[in-house]
């Protein structure tokens, strides 16, 4: 019974998918159904899936970014992205190393494209080079949709006081309930915002997910390290705790 895990930040739209994907490849099993880009490569990185559906542009690690990790994490996996964006150079897409959905996803083209896939799985695991290098082309996104500004200050509770802090000053975040803990070197802050809305605001060149649960300030790192099973520990330069970082987001850091 072939597995999928299916990664879309948007409820409906990936509620919807799943229930198209139930219609169209009834015996796929659906591993996970993922919300944002670190707990889909952590789900991948489990449940070795025969396919992952990838929303190109998610909180934290974009759909391009997991595949890219992919090809360590979960190599035999196919992918198939999913995007609103036609703009992300379909071409590639046409050559066949993976394969793409338009949104608003129709049933007969879904169909389509798990034909693609099934015919593509008797004839071996895929194509890791082209993949690579797709990835790679599309890295820039369309040229046409603006980023938003990268957060700049947060606001943030130490009892009954509130702080103003610089994000640049923030050594890591953690996830606490529905809240966030912000540690400087100073202390720990709660925000009332939990991490997956963080991951949206943040500029994702300097702060990096380890951890589903954890978002590193590269330049509060001291040093990366592995320890014999694999899982990464990062030292920090003005704290004294080390930070886990889970197994699939060490190759986000190879070459560091």
């Amino acid at each position: 019974m072939p597995k999928c895990v299916v990664a879309e930040d948007e409820s409906l739209l990936r509620e919807a998918l799943l229930q198209q994907l139930s219609l169209a490849w009834p015996d796929l099993e659906i591993a996970a159904a993922c919300d944002d880009g670190g707990s889909a490569l952590e789900a991948i990185a489990t449940h070795q899936p025969d396919v992952v559906f990838l929303d190109i542009r998610m909180p934290g690690l974009s759909g391009l970014e997991v595949a890219a990790a992919m090809t360590e994490v979960s190599p035999q996996s196919q992918i198939v992205f999913v995007t609103a964006y036609n703009q992300y150079a379909i071409d590639a897409f046409e050559k066949g190393a993976v394969d793409y959905l338009l949104k608003p996803i129709t049933q007969d083209r879904l169909l389509a494209t798990v034909k693609r896939l099934q015919m593509r799985a008797l004839t071996g695991t895929a194509d890791l080079q082209a993949i690579s290098t797709l990835v790679r082309q599309l890295s820039g996104g369309p040229a046409d949709v603006p980023k938003p500004a990268p957060l700049v200050w947060i606001t943030a509770s130490v009892g009954n006081e509130t702080r103003l802090i610089m994000v640049d000053d923030i050594a890591y975040f953690q996830a606490d309930s529905k809240y966030t803990v912000v540690m400087t070197a100073e202390g720990e802050s709660l925000l009332r915002k939990p991490i997956r809305d963080l991951l949206q605001v943040l500029d994702n060149s300097m702060f990096k997910q380890i951890h589903r649960s954890t978002i590193v300030n590269l330049r509060a790192i001291a040093s990366i390290s592995r320890d014999d099973s694999g899982k990464g520990l990062v030292k920090l330069k003005t704290r004294p705790e080390t930070l886990s970082v889970s197994q699939p987001f060490m190759v986000l850091f190879r070459n560091m």
